[in-house]
């Protein structure tokens, strides 16, 4: 095992294996040899990292000054685990999947496509491991900036026009807001460390500056998708699927609620939160989105933007925990049940919709289907991928035996025991719409017959059954079993959650 508690390996893994895909870019083979070993080494270095995390100790690299008062700072603590721990985790099954998807739809600069994905792992890496909230703020850039080529990827019309509305938003938040909050915060404390507890609580701000402030982060923070801020979201989807599934599940929306979380717990605190309603502002909001957002994905027949808009609704669940969280406080056990919520719905969402995403992908690569519509009886040719989906979907349901009931209970058993009517009957409505645009699905493509003047699955696929080739095939099966694994073995989270409320208490 490599030396617990630097995580300096975690961050240059992705940019050497950069730096040997465009080496290799001329030998396919080669190349994509040297994505999975550096995307396994990644998630390797990243594990040896966990006993420092679960052990509460502070642990922080400072490298250099960017700007004068404002470090690059990486330190590991239990929230940036989980978080890395999902960046680097899938990025080994996405990139088996992305060999399979590019080469069996002949996707063309696939050395680019393998570059950008290596270097935005290497922005969420950084965003992880961010000790302060500018080392957050450059290797978000770092992630919106490396994603853009792979939401244009194929080049047409369409792909240019969802590229620039994905880019807008998100750039134009980020510097329009998070910016001047960045340096709002650094004026007012004189530095910008990520800090248990809050660094504003002394700052003397009077609680509209505060309710001002955390305005401009929530929604400076964009890739967290809170309403009306969640466009770019369902723009990005004419990108290739494993791009569809590194935005949904592996970085990008992650990066969005982590960072919000982050910025809560690290920059506010509970308290300072406390005082201006923040948390209640955040519950509402967050209760907005997701039903809406539910609602929505109702009546999109593009099977890829109803999976988009259920991402809207399933991040809020997060912010809607860390809403709770604020209005209850770490000592309570109620919050204490919120912030595990809130944590634990990270990795829960990741497993289930990267899952859904994969499939989504896997039909498309072997019968070029794209609507819910056209799914009818295709669980009959497919049943590795539609049997993946409905694990995946019965995830964003909250059912048993998947990652989503837990995540679910113990925000549910937050709300009950705090007394939120109103976060409950947003959880129960959400449910009810979740079924209700998943179910059909799932009734569509194992219970329906199949049109008869449907083509030969098999002169699409690469096997008799129809089903995608099997790269796609074992990593869609193996993110299914991830979702799964999670309702059995969910104490890796909640330990790390637990650190974050220890060190409050």
């Amino acid at each position: 095992m490599i030396e617990s508690g630097n995580p300096s390996l975690s961050l240059m893994t992705p940019l050497v294996g950069a730096a040997g895909i465009v080496l290799c870019g001329r030998l396919p083979n080669l190349r994509e040899a040297v994505t999975l070993v550096t995307a396994a080494l990644l998630f390797y270095f990243t594990m040896g990292l966990m006993p420092a995390a679960l052990s509460g100790e502070a642990v922080r690299v400072e490298l250099f000054e960017m700007v004068p008062g404002m470090p690059i700072v990486f330190q590991v603590e239990g929230l940036g685990m989980i978080y890395a721990l999902i960046a680097s985790g899938l990025w080994i099954l996405n990139s088996l999947y992305s060999i399979g998807y590019m080469r069996g739809n002949q996707e063309k600069h696939q050395t680019r496509f393998y570059l950008c994905f290596a270097v935005a792992i290497f922005g969420a890496m950084g965003t992880a491991f961010a000790g302060n909230l500018f080392t957050l703020f450059v290797f978000y850039e770092v992630l919106t900036l490396s994603t853009f080529p792979l939401v244009t990827h194929k080049g047409n019309q369409n792909a240019i026009q969802g590229g620039r509305v994905y880019l807008g938003i998100l750039a134009s938040a980020s510097i329009g807001l998070l910016f001047p909050a960045l340096v709002w915060v650094h004026h007012a404390v004189g530095h910008v460390d990520f800090v248990l507890g809050g660094i504003l609580s002394d700052a003397g701000l009077p609680n509209w500056s505060l309710a001002l402030l955390f305005f401009l982060c929530v929604y400076g923070i964009a890739k967290a998708a809170l309403m009306p801020l969640h466009r770019w979201l369902p723009a990005a989807m004419v990108a290739p699927t494993p791009v569809s599934a590194l935005l949904h599940a592996v970085a990008v929306v992650k990066a969005g609620v982590f960072s919000v979380t982050k910025v809560s717990v690290y920059i506010f605190g509970y308290g300072t939160l406390g005082e201006f309603g923040g948390g209640d502002w955040l519950v509402y909001m967050a209760g907005f989105t997701i039903v809406t957002a539910s609602f929505i994905a109702l009546f999109q027949d593009n099977l890829k933007k109803r999976l988009a808009y259920s991402t809207v609704s399933q991040l809020s669940y997060i912010l809607l925990a860390v809403g709770l969280w604020v209005t209850l406080g770490p000592d309570s056990e109620v919050g204490q049940f919120a912030l595990i919520a809130a944590a634990v719905h990270i990795p829960a969402h990741a497993f289930g919709k990267i899952t859904l995403f994969f499939a989504a992908g896997s039909i498309y690569t072997a019968d070029h289907k794209t609507e819910v519509s056209q799914l009818k009886g295709i669980g009959r040719r497919m049943p590795w991928t539609m049997g993946a989906f409905a694990v995946g979907a019965l995830a964003m349901i909250g059912a048993p035996p998947t990652s989503g009931f837990i995540s679910k209970w113990f925000l549910l058993t937050g709300a009950w025991e705090a007394g939120s009517g109103f976060a409950i009957t947003i959880i129960m409505i959400s449910t009810l719409l979740n079924a209700a645009y998943f179910l059909p699905v799932l009734w569509q493509a194992f219970f329906c017959k199949e049109p008869e003047h449907h083509d030969d699955a098999s002169s699409h696929g690469s096997h008799d059954h129809g089903e995608a080739p099997w790269p796609i095939v074992v990593a869609l099966t193996g993110t299914a079993l991830l979702a799964i694994s999670l309702f059995f073995y969910p104490d890796w989270a909640v330990e790390l959650a637990r650190t974050l409320i220890q060190s409050q208490s």
